[in-house]
């Protein structure tokens, strides 16, 4: 559930980047104090994370099955979000902490999981599950395929992340006529900013803006209709046009 994403547009992100990579060690020092997210995601082992596996880290000494933990939660996080997508254009990193000290050294705060710069996925304690890390997959792989980071409202990428992770406490079994737990006909939050503050009042939020999501994908076919809309977004359209939402 990713209370806290950071979001920065894609040349904001490349410009971030480079400007790391190339600063002075103390300046460096700063920003990874300042950001640690960031800086964890640049350089995992800086903060005591070790790779499991391609592209997945954890915090070191992990006994045997909580290594397993950690990759079979991804391995499945990976495959929600490929058969949804029909493939897969977004690789981000994975940095998984199995204690709140880690989590807290990375940056993290109270959420379970959250996409960094829509490059990485960290996941707490909490989140090293399928659902919380499909979630979080499921943004990085949207916005990876969109050409500008704001195309879509907030309510649509967040709705769709519940649909790709079937997260259960949001949505009813795939296998329902209807999967919708709370549905309404209010105008839902399109910014980062309201999406919080609304989250943060309002525990059905994430409830409503997936039970609107799957009914839109359902009336449109099934999950070839956000690629279609990603399609037609990256040719200029827009997400109203599109979708008549």
């Amino acid at each position: 559930m990713a209370w806290r994403r950071w979001r920065v547009c894609r040349r904001g992100r490349l410009w971030l980047l480079v400007v790391l990579a190339a600063l002075p060690i103390a300046t460096a020092a700063v920003v990874a104090v300042a950001f640690p997210s960031v800086a964890a995601t640049i350089c995992p082992g800086c903060y005591g994370l070790e790779r499991l596996a391609p592209g997945v880290y954890a915090e070191s000494g992990l006994p045997p099955d909580r290594r397993r933990q950690v990759v079979s939660t991804v391995e499945e996080a990976e495959r929600r979000v490929r058969d949804f997508y029909s493939g897969r254009q977004g690789s981000p990193r994975i940095l998984a902490c199995l204690s709140a000290r880690c989590y807290g050294r990375i940056g993290g705060g109270g959420e379970r999981g959250v996409a960094v710069l829509n490059r990485a996925v960290m996941l707490s304690p909490e989140g090293v599950d399928p659902v919380i890390a499909s979630h979080e997959m499921s943004h990085v792989e949207l916005h990876a395929r969109l050409v500008t980071d704001d195309a879509v409202p907030q309510w649509f990428d967040e709705g769709l992340a519940v649909v790709v992770s079937g997260d259960p406490r949001y949505l009813a079994a795939e296998t329902a006529a209807d999967r919708c737990l709370v549905s309404t006909d209010a105008v839902l939050p399109v910014t980062l900013d309201a999406w919080l503050r609304a989250a943060g009042t309002d525990v059905r939020t994430y409830a409503k803006a997936a039970c609107r999501v799957s009914r839109w994908i359902t009336a449109n076919g099934g999950p070839h209709a956000v690629l279609d809309l990603v399609r037609r977004l990256n040719a200029g359209e827009t997400f109203g046009a599109v979708t008549k939402m």
